[in-house]
């Protein structure tokens, strides 16, 4: 029964999860009242409840185990104030932690005999802090409340080497918890779509679920925020990355109709393209030119990335025009001017990426030299896709599994190997004489305690895992026709099982083995041999 006519609809659900370890405090008693304890709910008769006490000037660090999106779910028995921090790291909930996008530091006031829930955000972490001078307060439990989408996980990864398994697990919890409302580009901030930062969660969520409902609904919600001739997010390069995310969308959906409600909005886009291209072919994208946020200071980086990426842009618009039998001649002009100009890269390897991927210039050799620098969370999904195989899954073990090892259950915004070298785990606390990881390190708009740790743009090698592993490759819009040539590369054995529209398609492969290939009747396989 529809008790509000007027309500709109929650398509999250809400789990508890109880503290998994009492990190560390002062002037309290009873720690383990709260550790591993189920209960939701407060109870004031009949047998006695242990009970967790914070004394005056007391307080506790609690760690639930593991990054999650939402609050927490105090019962308190003694009404009084407290100070509550949420953290991603253990260092965040001891500090001042940022407050933008959401409150991560705010004063309560608890009931006495009642249950309190407070937070919107991203954390692992919570620090209580009693503001009450002269009585104790009490709590039967602390718990945290997960707010997230339960959907079913049709992709997977499973393979000989665990560190690649887990670092694909995390990938895709990652974008899971920021698809909240909408495709949030972080869990803790922005809490805002941003559209460069969707396609990376676009990939990872096209070969993790199958229900890509929330998709079509943040690219919608972009569009009507965006009315021409304005620039998604206000940023002229991200309005490429729509037209680039929509013919990527389609390629694995098959789902024409909704391409054909995009084809206005997106022709209007491609004929403001069109005049950003100079006689003699290069690019002259004018307004905000971004590419990333290392290159920002990079001229000739900046200028090759852009050249790529309106090239890939142009050659996306040219397959949605053919799909839709609509006419290509303004794509096919484009494309033909762009190429007559193919600028130099230098060591920029984000716009390496993109002008091989694009299909532009084949750069791969900027990427393999000195591998594990000039990286980041963002273009580093490219980088992946720009680079042989072998040399990828090295990137991805070091680079991705760095963060892992230093505590990580869910992939961050920003990222350099360089910052292991004097730093604890963000699961320690900070040790005086060592860096601390989360606030002593990020640049440009995620410096110190404002660096997410729940990014989704982070996500990529879980996606590139499935596709490049299994061997991928969708040769027809919607997967009626799907390429299959496994690379186990160094691997021993690979299971890659990838959604598509009539179903998922999987990848079992063992070295030396012919591979064994389960489809839904409706997807004819063509099968190559496995890649030595």
């Amino acid at each position: 029964m529809n008790l509000y006519s007027n309500a709109i609809e929650d398509e999250r659900v809400r789990r508890y999860l109880p503290v998994n370890r009492v990190m560390a405090g002062e002037n309290f008693l009873g720690a383990e009242a709260v550790v591993n304890n189920p209960e939701v709910q407060l109870f004031l008769w009949g047998k006695t409840k242990p009970e967790c006490t914070i004394q005056p000037g007391g307080w506790i660090l609690v760690d639930f185990g593991i990054e999650l999106h939402g609050g927490v779910r105090l019962l308190s028995r003694e009404a009084g104030k407290i100070r509550l921090r949420f953290g991603e790291s253990a260092g965040e909930a001891m500090q001042e932690p940022n407050q933008d996008h959401a409150v991560h530091d705010t004063e309560l006031l608890l009931p006495r005999n009642g249950m309190i829930e407070y937070g919107n955000t991203a954390f692992r972490f919570a620090r209580i802090d009693s503001l009450e001078p002269e009585k104790n307060l009490a709590f039967q439990n602390i718990l945290a409340v997960a707010l997230y989408r339960e959907l079913e996980w049709t992709g997977s990864f499973e393979s000989s080497d665990e560190r690649l398994n887990r670092i694909w697990k995390t990938g895709a919890y990652t974008v899971l918890l920021n698809m909240q409302d909408y495709i949030y580009d972080g869990a803790k901030r922005d809490r805002l779509p941003w559209m460069g930062d969707l396609n990376p969660e676009l990939r990872t969520i096209l070969a993790v679920f199958s229900d890509t409902s929330l998709v079509r609904r943040t690219l919608d919600y972009l569009k009507k925020q965006t009315p021409l001739p304005g620039w998604m997010n206000g940023i002229v390069t991200y309005s490429l990355w729509f037209i680039v995310s929509h013919w990527e969308y389609y390629r694995h959906t098959g789902d024409r109709n909704y391409l054909a409600a995009q084809k206005g909005y997106i022709d209007e886009l491609l004929k403001h393209f069109a005049g950003m291209i100079a006689p003699g072919g290069a690019e002259q994208i004018v307004g905000r030119r971004f590419l990333d946020w290392p290159n920002n200071d990079n001229p000739q980086g900046l200028h090759a990335g852009l050249h790529g990426l309106l090239y890939w842009a142009f050659r996306c618009g040219l397959n949605i025009c053919r799909s839709l039998e609509t006419d290509t001649l303004l794509c096919r002009t484009a494309l033909e001017k762009l190429r007559g100009y193919i600028p130099d890269c230098g060591e920029c390897k984000a716009a390496a990426a993109i002008m091989t991927i694009s299909g532009l210039s084949d750069c791969s050799q900027v990427l393999l030299r000195d591998p594990f620098r000039g990286l980041s969370t963002f273009y580093g999904c490219y980088m992946l896709y720009a680079q042989p195989t072998p040399n990828a899954l090295e990137v991805i073990r070091r680079y991705w599994g760095g963060m892992l090892d230093y505590g990580a259950t869910t992939f961050w915004e920003d990222f350099d190997l360089d910052w292991l070298k004097n730093t604890s785990p963000i699961s320690e606390l900070p040790v005086h004489g060592r860096d601390d990881l989360h606030a002593d390190f990020g640049a440009y708009c995620y410096k110190g305690l404002r660096h997410s740790l729940c990014h989704g743009w982070a996500s990529g090698p879980t996606s590139f895992l499935s596709r490049r592993i299994a061997g991928i490759r969708f040769l027809e819009p919607g997967g009626g026709t799907i390429s299959i040539s496994p690379d186990l590369c160094d691997l021993e054995y690979a299971a890659v099982r990838y959604p598509t529209p009539h179903g998922p398609v999987t990848v079992t492969s063992e070295k030396g083995k012919k591979p064994e290939i389960k489809a839904p009747s409706e997807v004819e396989i063509i099968e190559s041999p496995q890649r030595t």
